[in-house]
């Protein structure tokens, strides 16, 4: 019972963080599922991918954004095709990985990427 409260507040978080921020649920899902539930890395990335299917899709098919013109399908269309080929890579490449180091490039990942955001201007 205590795994689905976890996941379920965690999926809940990720949800809201991910429609609000246009960021991956992966930025809340991972870290919660690798301290709280004590996932190893690797699990915890994989699972925090099968979610954000279902996020993304939730998120797209609402139709709140689409209708409001907030999507513009030619980047989709484009930035799709890479994503998809790079994530089959990438999922091979972190496969090949020992967890640390999965652990330490995905908080090198997110400091950066934080740092970017409260540094830039605009």
């Amino acid at each position: 019972m205590k795994i689905a409260l976890i996941a379920l507040a965690s999926g809940t978080l990720a949800g809201l963080v991910g429609a609000l921020c246009g960021v991956g649920g992966g930025i809340v899902m991972v870290p919660l599922f690798v301290g709280a539930l004590k996932l190893d890395q690797k699990t915890a990335v994989a699972t925090s991918l099968a979610i954000i299917v279902i996020t993304a899709l939730s998120g797209t098919l609402s139709n709140l954004h689409s209708k409001a013109g907030l999507i513009d399908w030619r980047i989709v269309a484009f930035a799709a095709v890479g994503a998809a080929t790079a994530s089959w890579f990438g999922a091979e490449w972190m496969r090949s990985l020992s967890n640390q180091t999965l652990t330490k490039t995905f908080g090198i990942i997110l400091l950066v990427s934080g740092l970017r955001m409260i540094l830039a201007k605009g």
